[in-house]
């Protein structure tokens, strides 16, 4: 029996819709990747570009996705008034830490791939007009872990605005002291703590933002010294995980629990508040307390 040619053999349902291989190939290729996510909050999906020109939220569900210190500080300054500072600032490696890989080629892994020298971005400039010193920590460079440099950066700030009489805006978000300049790291703690005191007896307002998460090192320091302790929504805050104290305490945890409104409902945070709201909120702490 002969076999079948081309002409003869039976059509595939793609050639059967006038479709090739080829084509439904280059139609796939054709839809950019990227373009839309899953919120973990609402799980639904939602378009990237609307989210991103919502502040990062979720436009079904209110879930505030987490974002770096550039995308934090474009959304509280002034367009065209911050003034960065402490740019210059690079870690040393004196114990010579070595995991995986050597804590120097970590570092700059995290600078090419982030585009950032280190885990916070500090300057000044103006909130709603009213003239501030602020720190982000970046989430998106070694987890926003505080190592010697980041707490340099946010000493130097607090130094800046006690200096200047100026209110004192950080954003926190961290996943706690960088393991990898163990007792270095876990100095800055008392280092930024002191710097706070000392703007404290000059009459300084400290505003602290904690956004998710907002973990470790940084939570027992710095973090949660503010004259006025603000949250956003759901972010995680404590300094142990939940995980690790049940097992501790052996006992079940509250609904809630280590999240910003819980944190609320127990004294530990001022106010929740929505990112879309945080600007207008600090710009009336500061009038309020006359700064």
């Amino acid at each position: 029996m002969p076999s079948a040619d081309a002409s003869t053999a039976a059509p595939t349902p793609a050639s059967a819709a006038g479709w090739t291989e080829t084509t439904v190939s280059t139609r796939k290729a054709s839809i950019p990747e990227g373009l839309w996510l899953r919120c973990p909050t609402c799980e639904k999906m939602i378009y990237r570009k609307q989210m991103e020109a919502n502040l990062h939220v979720c436009p079904l569900c209110d879930h505030h996705f987490r974002i770096g210190a550039v995308e934090r500080l474009a959304q509280l300054m002034d367009e065209d008034s911050f003034e960065p500072l402490f740019t210059n600032l690079r870690c040393a490696d004196p114990l010579e830490f070595v995991d995986r890989k050597p804590y120097p080629d970590r570092i700059r892994e995290e600078q090419r791939r982030t585009g950032m020298n280190e885990g916070a971005q500090a300057g000044l400039g103006f909130i709603k007009g009213r003239r501030v010193a602020v720190c982000a920590l970046d989430l998106t460079f070694m987890m926003g872990s505080m190592g010697s440099v980041v707490g340099e950066i946010l000493t130097r700030t607090i130094e800046t605005a006690t200096e200047r009489d100026l209110p004192l805006v950080v954003t926190s978000c961290s996943g706690g002291a960088r393991m990898q300049e163990s007792t270095l790291s876990l100095m800055q703690m008392a280092k930024t703590s002191a710097a706070l005191a000392r703007y404290d007896d000059a009459g300084g307002l400290f505003i602290s933002v904690l956004t998710d998460p907002t973990t470790g090192g940084v939570t027992a320091s710095f973090a949660m010294l503010g004259d006025v302790i603000l949250a956003e929504p759901k972010a995680l805050i404590g300094f142990a995980g939940p995980r690790v104290i049940k097992q501790t305490i052996r006992q079940d945890l509250p609904d809630g629990f280590q999240r910003s409104e819980y944190l609320q409902e127990t004294g530990f945070v001022d106010r929740v508040v929505h990112r879309a709201q945080l600007r207008n909120e600090i710009a009336r702490l500061i009038d309020y307390a006359g700064k």
